[in-house]
């Protein structure tokens, strides 16, 4: 059970990473490689600032803004020197790779005796249970902290899935995503596409960049390696979220983000369980993403030949 509780709540940590990608890759259409340097840029700074004695909640909203800084850089160097996208985002990566280490000034910072947004989940946890340091959950003996980690990043996650929605339906917000529709027809409106470009891919790796925040304080440490694979990752949830909603609705699109993340970490947790190797975890997880690429056209495939069957 602690497995599965501790999947769910990864799940729903790098689900603030898939609604990222969703940000960029689907709203935008832009290969942002950004991202793997940005998840660990967010753990960085968070990670350091908390061991300087900063309190997690402003360490989160700064690697939060760290991340932001890193997508907008990528914007202007994409809209203001013409430097293709994919490029751009491997260059901002690349330098990240050192940024990151010298915010950390080495590679790897443990948080395990620190204050995080954990301790005080924790805290509010053991308020509330009492004395009970397990409850019963469908049968299973469940550690009131593992459950009370799990409800809180579920709330938070709930949160920032309704702002990220409400933000995109205002009029600003629905100008960015006509931007990524058709640049040239919001152009001839008089709105200013390269800010918008800017803004998106800053808003996308601030996702990116809080995920990583949040994700190593719940494991307890930041390391300089542990974005490498999440734009992956982050990929196959959007997919796999797309494939489960079946819709283009915006909000659908949002919750079907989450759903594929927490689906994806399922995948992996199960994996686990059944005795993969840890060293082909990398392997595994290429082969999800492979398959959450073919399906949905394959099924679709699958779908127009039932119908021409059925109107022959």
């Amino acid at each position: 059970m602690t497995l599965l509780i501790g999947a769910l709540v990864i799940g729903l940590i790098l689900s603030l990473l898939a609604m990222g990608v969703y940000i960029s890759f689907r709203i935008y259409k832009f290969p942002d490689i950004t991202a793997e340097g940005s998840f660990t840029f967010g753990a960085a700074v968070t990670a350091a600032m908390i061991v300087a004695g900063s309190d997690p909640g402003s360490a989160t909203l700064a690697g939060f803004v760290a991340g932001m800084l890193a997508g907008a850089t990528t914007g202007l160097l994409h809209t203001k020197f013409a430097i293709n996208g994919l490029l751009a985002g491997i260059l901002v990566m690349t330098a990240l790779y050192s940024i990151n280490l010298r915010v950390m000034q080495k590679s790897n910072v443990p948080l395990l005796d620190q204050q995080t947004l954990f301790t005080y989940i924790e805290q509010a946890t053991a308020s509330v249970a009492g004395d009970a340091s397990q409850v019963d959950v469908f049968g299973w003996p469940v550690r009131t902290t593992e459950l009370g980690a799990l409800i809180g990043v579920f709330v938070f996650i709930c949160l920032v899935g309704a702002l990220l929605y409400w933000f995109f339906r205002t009029e600003y917000g629905s100008s960015m995503r006509a931007t990524g529709d058709n640049a040239q027809m919001i152009r001839a409106l008089g709105v200013n596409v390269d800010v918008r470009t800017i803004l998106g891919l800053a808003l996308s790796n601030g996702m990116v960049a809080l995920a990583g925040s949040i994700l190593a304080q719940y494991q307890g440490f930041a390391d300089v390696q542990m974005g490498i694979g999440m734009l992956v990752l982050g990929l196959a949830s959007v997919i796999i979220g797309e494939a489960l909603v079946g819709t283009k609705s915006l909000g659908l699109l949002i919750v079907g983000a989450v759903m594929g993340s927490l689906l994806f970490r399922l995948l992996v947790a199960i994996a686990l369980r059944w005795g993969l190797n840890p060293n082909d975890l990398k392997l595994i997880t290429a082969l999800f993403v492979l398959a959450a690429l073919i399906a949905p056209g394959y099924l679709r495939k699958l779908q127009r030949g039932g119908g021409v069957h059925a109107r022959s």
